[in-house]
């Protein structure tokens, strides 16, 4: 096999479950350019994420048909298995790209019925295979902020639906599914960031324990906050959620708080890494788990102060836009920087252990 071609089926054989994390940050950096009236910007995210869907989609498919069984592995592990989640919240979160930014409605629609698909085929694979597997980690090394990514996926469901409203058939079970989805998705929240606050505060923490993925504990809060405020933006249309408006008005809020909660930790914890304990900065797929908490912080920001009528949350969401921008052409660089050399990029990285320290 030449060179290049045994390289780059090396790359597929050990993709990341969770290489969609960068279709969600850069689908989520770019609606949030497009509501803060940035179109230059919202425009070249825009077609950099197609590109990046549809590589990431080819990649995927190649491993699926070629690696299954190391595919099949990293799906029932506890620590590399939430990734594959990153595909459905991927496609949803470019659905909905697609929808505002590029004003193609079909093709919305259509991710819309694949990001469904997805959800049922890998939540309940998920779910089904780490609670029959006979290797079962214990809580401090068997779980992450990465397992957020499940909410993720769930809200982004309810997210799409709602955006895409009134071009969907059938509105009774359309309102009644993006209801029964925001539900999960706060049920799956609170069971798992339960689980993770328990690992952090009762086991010790070294600094590479504490990675970008954790971020998600604030990126899981931010998109209940956009599907909860998404509804709510639609009770005037959607006869079936105005008798539930006082409950979607108060867990939104509810959401938008704690995900607020979590930034000051998070920042903290960051520096406390990189800076106190001086660990090195490099890239990592879970980056962009770190940049689309940030993005979605913004979005999320600007429907509730729609939504709830609080003009004063403006200037947050579009302060979070810049930042967001900013993390996301430093992680794109590195990324790129990667790519151009990828041996000394690669150098310098640990073997990946079992069950502990790895990244999605």
């Amino acid at each position: 096999m030449p060179p290049f071609a045994a390289r780059a089926m090396g790359v597929v054989e050990h993709l990341t479950p969770g290489c969609f994390a960068f279709v969600m940050a850069t689908g989520i950096v770019a609606i949030a350019s497009h509501v803060h009236d940035v179109p230059v910007a919202a425009a070249a995210l825009g077609a950099i994420n197609w590109a990046g869907y549809l590589l990431l989609l080819a990649l995927t498919l190649t491993r699926l048909l070629v690696y299954r069984h190391t595919m099949t592995r990293d799906f029932a592990d506890h620590l590399r298995g939430p990734g594959f989640f990153t595909t459905i919240a991927g496609t949803s979160v470019l659905g909905a790209q697609t929808l505002l930014i590029e004003k193609s409605e079909p093709i919305a629609v259509g991710l819309w019925g694949l990001t469904v698909a997805l959800w049922l085929a890998i939540m309940y694979g998920f779910l089904v295979a780490i609670a029959v597997t006979s290797r079962k980690p214990s809580i401090e090394r068997g779980i992450n902020g990465g397992w957020l990514i499940m909410v993720v996926a769930t809200q982004s469901v309810a997210v799409l639906g709602g955006a895409l409203g009134l071009q969907l058939a059938n509105l009774n079970i359309l309102q009644f599914l993006c209801l029964i989805m925001f539900l999960v998705g706060g049920l799956l929240y609170i069971m798992i960031i339960t689980l993770i606050f328990y690992r952090i505060d009762f086991f010790a923490v070294d600094p590479e324990d504490f990675g970008p993925l954790y971020w998600i504990d604030m990126g899981g809060a931010a998109i209940s906050v956009l599907a909860g405020s998404t509804l709510l933006l639609r009770t005037g249309e959607w006869p079936l959620l105005q008798a539930y408006q006082p409950f979607l008005r108060g867990a939104t809020l509810f959401f938008w708080s704690a995900a607020s909660f979590w930034i000051p930790f998070l920042i903290g914890m960051t520096i406390w890494r990189y800076a106190i304990r001086r660990d090195r900065f490099r890239y990592q797929a879970g980056l962009w788990g770190m940049v689309f908490p940030l993005g979605m912080y913004s979005v999320a920001t600007y429907n509730l102060a729609r939504a709830e009528g609080l003009p004063f949350l403006a200037p947050l969401s579009l302060a979070f836009l810049y930042i967001a921008l900013a993390a996301w052409l430093l992680v794109f660089v590195m990324l790129a920087a990667i790519a151009v050399v990828p041996a000394a990029a690669t150098r310098d990285l640990p073997p990946v252990r079992s069950h502990r320290k790895q990244n999605l």
